[in-house]
């Protein structure tokens, strides 16, 4: 009985590019597969199934089409190029479908890993912006065994599960899942004699020292990427990325919140009552702080644009001052009467002098009155 012609079972003409021929022998199968039909017609639509995927082990193959197209089934028959294309659901079928859940042969070249480098600065460091040098742990390339892994005379084997190809595949109902080869971890090798220096990985540690720019403004939880310079990647694959994250250190006078930075100031309690100047620390310098007559404690006072610059663009920040008032200690019997005559003569001015005072004792006792105390 003569063959059907493979172009007319696969419904193409004799140009039908690759991609157009797997387009066809895909709608072909997805409609003939026994899996997808059943009862009368499951015998037929199997022997269909099985007579499009011979088409198609055909015609993929240049080799195979150039005899089919010069003698035909003869052609193709003479040069034992058919033989078995007729037998089960086949591989054909399997590399077409085998692309939706991650299929193909072609091994994917794995990527370092990315690292993380915990970075501390001075805040002064943050502000300004600065460039550090740190020095970070990387593998490079085994050299008593060229990164093979394989002790020296020896080398990686072909995995006999998977026979080199790195992964292995699996049938559920009518489509193949490709995964990780469990022998070989995807490698499509196996190494039965490990090299004694790196132990079979191909890689040993060592440090390198790397220049980190750090932009002016940064903040504890800002992280920079320095692109390539993480883990090496075996086979010549891309290197991983180098995550350096930013802590900033606890300054001895600033506080930082966002774009501000706040300063506690310590004044007598003299220069409170009358006045004054102080000298404030800045990032760039000393400046003299106006302290008015009758500052209360924890008042605050703003210095504008000696706060930061954001990293990320923005307004300069200021700097906040908070007073603190001290009181006198260790005080000599002479200080104590000038200080309980100058009370005397304070609150005899009323709140005129402690108005706050005045005001906080005159609502005290109308509580005490209202609560019948």
């Amino acid at each position: 009985m003569s063959k059907a012609d493979y172009y007319e079972v696969l419904d193409v003409t004799k140009t039908v590019t690759k991609v157009e021929l797997k387009k066809a022998y895909r709608r072909k199968a997805m409609k003939y597969h026994p899996d997808r039909n059943s009862g009368e017609d499951s015998k037929q639509a199997e022997e269909q199934f099985k007579v499009c995927k011979e088409a198609y082990e055909i015609l993929k193959d240049e080799r195979k089409r150039a005899a089919y197209d010069q003698f035909g089934h003869a052609g193709v028959e003479q040069q034992g190029m058919g033989g078995g294309s007729r037998g089960g659901h086949g591989d054909s079928f399997s590399d077409i479908f085998g692309d939706i859940f991650g299929g193909g042969r072609r091994q994917r070249v794995p990527k370092g890993a990315d690292l993380q480098y915990n970075l501390e600065i001075d805040l002064e460091d943050a502000v300004a912006g600065k460039k550090v040098k740190i020095r970070i742990p990387t593998q490079i390339k085994c050299e008593p065994c060229n990164g093979s892994g394989a002790k020296k005379g020896s080398s990686p084997k072909k995995c006999s599960t998977c026979g080199g190809i790195g992964q292995v595949r699996m049938q559920q109902s009518f489509f193949s899942v490709q995964q990780a080869c469990p022998s070989c971890h995807g490698q499509g090798t196996v190494i039965s004699d490990p090299c004694d220096v790196c132990h079979g990985v191909g890689q040993v540690e060592e440090s390198k020292t790397l220049s980190v720019d750090v932009p002016a403004g940064v903040d504890t939880g800002d992280r920079i990427r320095l692109s390539g310079e993480g883990g090496t990647a075996p086979e010549g694959g891309q290197g991983g990325d180098l995550y350096v994250d930013i802590h900033v250190k606890p300054h001895k006078f600033f506080t930082r919140e966002n774009q501000h930075l706040f300063c506690e100031v310590c004044i007598s309690f003299t220069k409170a009552c009358l006045g004054g100047e102080v000298e404030v620390p800045t990032l760039t310098g000393k400046i003299n702080l106006k302290i008015p007559a009758g500052t209360q404690n924890s008042k605050q006072f703003r210095i504008s644009g000696k706060g930061v610059k954001p990293v990320r663009g923005g307004m300069q920040g200021d700097l906040i001052c908070q007073i603190q008032v001290e009181i006198p200690v260790n005080l000599t019997d002479e200080q104590k009467e000038l200080l309980v005559k100058l009370d005397v003569l304070i609150d005899g001015g009323g709140d005129r002098h402690n108005p706050n005072s005045h005001s906080w004792l005159g609502g005290v006792k109308g509580f005490f009155e209202k609560m019948g105390l």
